[in-house]
């Protein structure tokens, strides 16, 4: 992080992070968003999934697609964290396991971007976080 050494240095850094926060927590119809929940378990954490969620939530923001970034907790797939579940709208969630950035980056270009599944799916053996 740079010094802030005047107003506009502060200002800089109050709407970079309110950019970054208001990209994790549109709440009003995320039904109408991508949505990307990860799992931060203790496993997920230890597996890298601050790191994935972060880069998820920058690089979302970068490329200027409306998303709903947020955390949960145990998916039960400890054996594949980090795990996310991208659900786009109008589709049934899909569950992603090993999601490291370069994962992630090719989730967003591939799944978000052109709606194509992308190699890493958790069979859809398993019930959607909102349904547990």
């Amino acid at each position: 992080m740079n010094k802030i050494k005047n107003l506009a240095d502060l200002k800089k850094l109050q709407s970079e992070v309110q950019s970054k926060i208001k990209l994790r927590e549109k709440g009003d119809s995320p039904e109408q968003l991508v949505q990307i929940k990860v799992s931060m378990a203790t496993c997920g954490i230890a597996s890298g999934a601050k790191e994935t969620m972060n880069f998820l939530i920058e690089e979302l923001d970068h490329q200027g697609i409306d998303a709903v970034v947020t955390q949960t907790g145990c998916m039960g797939y400890c054996y594949a964290e980090p795990t996310i579940e991208l659900t786009i709208p109008g589709q049934l969630p899909v569950v992603y396991g090993f999601v490291s950035k370069h994962k992630a980056q090719e989730i967003i270009e591939k799944h978000i971007k052109l709606n194509e599944l992308v190699d890493g799916i958790i069979p859809v053996a398993y019930s959607t976080i909102d349904n547990k």
